[in-house]
């Protein structure tokens, strides 16, 4: 025998929920994007921002845009220099966190221009800096090819009255030196751990922490080991500047 079955009627108004559906929207905060951070790199005498290029792409791969500034031993002069390397930091690094990364040369010039930047940078790296006058300065200062080529810069390399002026590092620092030069009792530098070209001695900066790397001062921003450890340190400083932003 054929089942009937006895539907309820329908209504026309549909029953009412017995609370109110909750805002979602209205107790979601809003999601805030945090800006890329920056690193600005500078390089050292004599070279080009293309010194710099392999670090460059390694930090855009770990996260980082990049900013390489360029700048003439030859052709500038320091405070000049400076003042276009503040310039150049100020209108790249607005409201954002960033980090500055110099190699030899170029880590005066950060030091130098550190008091007048109107955000402080999240880090600073240091890689084989000269931080006072230097051995193989004072001996090539007064040779006519250097004073050609090197201009003031490298004669300012060599003068210690200048060198004990600039700024030590207020914000977070790091200094980077190679101990993979020579070390004979012949040779310039003597049996000091040295990396070519400036000795440990003369990279050191009074409460910034020196970390030796097993490179030459050349292409000591290359070196694998100095890479991995400065992204690491980069990325948790730039980490610790964004929480602190304004919204």
């Amino acid at each position: 025998m054929a089942q009937s079955y006895c539907r309820a009627p329908r209504s026309r108004h549909a029953p009412e929920p017995p609370f109110p559906a909750p805002d979602n929207t209205a107790a979601t905060p809003p999601v805030r994007l945090m800006p890329r951070p920056l690193a600005v790199l500078v390089h050292g005498m004599g070279r080009t921002p293309a010194s710099m290029a392999l670090l460059a792409l390694r930090l855009r791969r770990a996260g980082f845009d990049t900013a390489l500034f360029g700048y003439s031993v030859t052709f500038e002069k320091f405070m000049p220099c400076r003042d276009r390397l503040r310039r150049f930091i100020a209108a790249r690094a607005a409201a954002r966190p960033y980090v500055l990364i110099g190699h030899s040369l170029g880590t005066v010039l950060l030091r130098s221009v550190l008091p007048y930047l109107p955000q402080a940078p999240a880090a600073l790296f240091l890689i084989g800096p000269p931080t006072r006058a230097c051995l193989l300065a004072r001996r090539l200062q007064n040779y006519l090819p250097y004073r050609l080529f090197t201009g003031e810069m490298g004669q300012l390399l060599a003068t210690a009255s200048f060198l004990d002026s600039v700024p030590v590092p207020q914000c977070p620092a790091w200094i980077y030196a190679g101990v993979a030069g020579p070390r004979w009792s012949w040779y310039p530098l003597g049996d000091e751990p040295n990396d070519g070209i400036l000795k440990v001695s003369e990279v050191e900066l009074p409460g910034v922490t020196l970390i030796p790397i097993a490179g030459r001062h050349t292409l000591l921003m290359n070196v694998r080991a100095l890479v991995r450890d400065l992204i690491d340190r980069a990325r948790g400083a730039v980490a610790g500047a964004a929480a602190h932003l304004p919204a």
